[in-house]
């Protein structure tokens, strides 16, 4: 229905910001965009490039190829229609739920098979191309940080590749681009196994979630440039104009409970909704505001949280900051999740990979723990405010609301409930100081 409409605005004089039809339609199938990345000198990951028949070819394709082997749908995306087979019998099951789910998804149940890359990074080369032969790659986004295959942080540029490997997966994202004629701005994706061998995985023919991390550290306004090509204007820069300037980093808020696979889709009105724009190298895009509905009928993401700094640490740190100061109230939301990981060691290492997160939360995720210091001083802090709080209750305009009932009371013993636990605290009064 895409393809036919745009073919039809072509025919009515109307110009698509994006691609043509050709592109579309063979990046999106990824039976044919492997096979063009193959003849385009593309890193491809082994497999089979044809459709698979049945269950039975399925296993015999697995087999030649060596497991594990990884199942997908020929038209799919976000995950979808997706499984890992480990031996025979996962390879039928999987065969089975991966065609079921992608004729319902997409109305196509052709799938193909490779193999399955153990501990990978998923890494994505943003491209830019005009239709006067022109293109450049725009350096990478590291976009490991997923559940059920879908990217939930991500940043620009890795601390995994070299300069080296980065510029032959940039050649190569320009290669690709350049053998299906494309034109605007586009994603080629990549497997990254712990050597830095890199595999094509597919293309996005579209402006990714993810693509304002490219613009921070590059300056360059991927949707200006996007009109630029589609109003036939040649591009402006060099691939050696493109900087790698700064670090960016964007956590993708969902109205999600991450309580449940790390994420399953919460619904409501938001009742209270304020996003941290105050803080300091802080973009938030969204399109809901206080009142919106989260339904069940669109995807479940609030807003794309972007932070940039000079370096990793600095960009890290406003996005704590930035997830501190978010207000979300009426649904379920992730925020929690974002903030766990973007401070987990692991993650301020670069120690990741697509993973992560059943790697470190192999229970799922059950939230912040706090530490002993952390637990004994939310104790004292919400202990003193209560004590506060009923102190001043019993004053009117500076003066005891009884006065011949002054208290003199300087000592409280408490039960405060936190989380499962309840704990007895002790408090002293002396003069404007508590003791806890």
């Amino acid at each position: 229905k895409v393809l036919s409409s745009l073919s039809l605005q072509a025919s009515e004089g109307v110009t698509f910001i994006g691609p043509d039809t050709h592109a579309i339609q063979a990046m999106g199938d990824k039976i044919e965009s492997k096979l063009l990345a193959k003849n385009a000198k593309v890193n491809t990951i082994p497999g089979f490039d044809g459709v698979v028949k049945d269950a039975d070819e399925a296993v015999r394709i697995a087999r030649e190829i060596g497991y594990p082997v990884m199942i997908k749908a020929s038209a799919g995306g976000g995950g979808k229609g997706m499984r890992i087979a480990w031996d025979d019998e996962e390879t039928r099951e999987g065969f089975r739920f991966s065609s079921q789910e992608a004729a319902s998804s997409f109305g196509d149940d052709r799938l193909l098979i490779e193999k399955f890359i153990d501990n990978p990074r998923h890494i994505e080369i943003q491209v830019l191309a005009d239709n006067h032969g022109n293109a450049l790659w725009l350096n990478e986004r590291e976009c490991s940080i997923q559940r059920r295959n879908q990217k939930v942080v991500e940043e620009a540029p890795s601390t995994f590749l070299d300069p080296e490997t980065r510029r032959a997966m940039g050649e190569q994202a320009v290669a690709l681009a350049k053998a299906v004629k494309y034109s605007s701005a586009g994603t080629v994706e990549f497997l990254v196994d712990s050597s830095k061998n890199f595999y094509f995985l597919e293309m996005n023919t579209r402006l990714q979630v993810e693509h304002p991390v490219t613009e921070c550290i590059t300056g360059l306004d991927l949707v200006q440039e996007m009109i630029r090509v589609a109003k036939g204007y040649p591009l402006r820069h060099k691939q050696a104009d493109i900087p790698i300037n700064g670090w960016a980093v964007e956590c993708r808020v969902y109205a999600e409970d991450p309580y449940k696979s790390f994420g399953l889709p919460s619904i409501g009105r938001l009742s209270q909704y304020q996003e941290p724009v105050h803080v300091p190298s802080v973009r938030v895009d969204s399109g809901i505001q206080q009142g919106s509905d989260i339904s069940i009928y669109y995807d479940p993401m609030i807003s794309k949280l972007i932070t940039y700094g000079s370096n990793r640490a600095e960009a890290l740190r406003r996005m704590e900051e930035a997830l501190d100061n978010y207000v979300i109230r009426g649904v379920a939301h992730n925020i929690s999740l974002l903030r766990e990981v973007i401070t987990h060691p692991r993650f301020v290492q670069g120690d990741i990979s697509t993973k992560f997160l059943p790697e470190v939360y192999p229970d799922g995720f059950k939230g912040h723990k706090l530490t002993d210091l952390e637990r004994r001083e939310l104790l004292a802090v919400a202990t003193s405010l209560y004590v506060a709080e009923q102190l001043r209750s019993q004053r009117f305009l500076g003066t005891p609301r009884i006065p011949i009932a002054k208290s003199k009371r300087s000592s409280w013993e408490l039960c405060v409930r936190l989380g499962d636990g309840i704990y007895p605290v002790a408090v002293s009064k002396d003069g404007t100081s508590f003791s806890v």
